[in-house]
């Protein structure tokens, strides 16, 4: 008979070198997957013309309106940066104009001749006026002569020793604290009083 060719895949022919370089009682395992033919390597279709035209119009379009988006976000920015700029010097302004009759008055008292007492007197009504401005602005005083301190709203300067007051209330206010509302705009500048009397018991 003639003697008939063996006919060997590449993963056997794979095989069967390397049992050959490791000796030939050697057995080598090979993995299910690896065992068989070799599939071809997978390739993508080719695309015709007219797709090839579509998919580069769809990219175009896309970016053009990416383009327009960022365009739109970077005018949203500006308009609103300048409403805030505007809505702050409407308030600024706002603030302004209830200030200038209380400029006005203290101008007016720099230009009068008068006694002491008078511009005492003088001094005494700008200052109730630049009150009643802060009152409609809802800027209101700390409390501070005889009420408990607050470290939230006060700021201790230091003691004084006072029997007339309870130990730990503000006996002097050497600098108003003011708030806005609820918010506190600066602390009340204050000596607190200490009271032997209390404290002794």
């Amino acid at each position: 008979m003639p003697e008939q060719e063996s006919e060997l895949t590449l993963s056997e022919e794979a095989s069967a070198a390397a049992a050959a370089a490791l000796g030939e009682n050697s057995v080598i395992e090979m993995p299910a997957q690896a065992v068989g033919e070799v599939q071809p390597a997978t390739r993508a279709e080719p695309v015709t013309r007219e797709q090839f035209d579509q998919l580069k119009t769809e990219r175009d379009q896309l970016l053009d309106r990416l383009a327009r988006l960022q365009a739109e976000f970077e005018n949203a920015r500006k308009r609103t940066e300048r409403a805030r700029a505007t809505d702050r010097d409407y308030a600024v302004s706002s603030v302004v104009e209830k200030f200038l009759p209380v400029m006005d008055h203290f101008e007016l008292a720099l230009k009068a001749d008068g006694t002491a007492e008078q511009l005492r007197s003088g001094v005494e009504l700008i200052v109730k006026q630049m009150e009643d401005v802060l009152r409609q602005l809802h800027v209101t005083p700390v409390p501070a002569i005889g009420a408990e301190f607050d470290p939230h709203h006060h700021e201790a300067l230091g003691t004084v020793e006072r029997h007339d007051l309870p130990d730990q209330h503000v006996a002097e206010e050497i600098r108003r604290g003011y708030k806005l509302r609820d918010r506190l705009l600066r602390p009340a500048l204050v000596r607190v009083a200490s009271n032997p009397k209390q404290t002794n018991e």
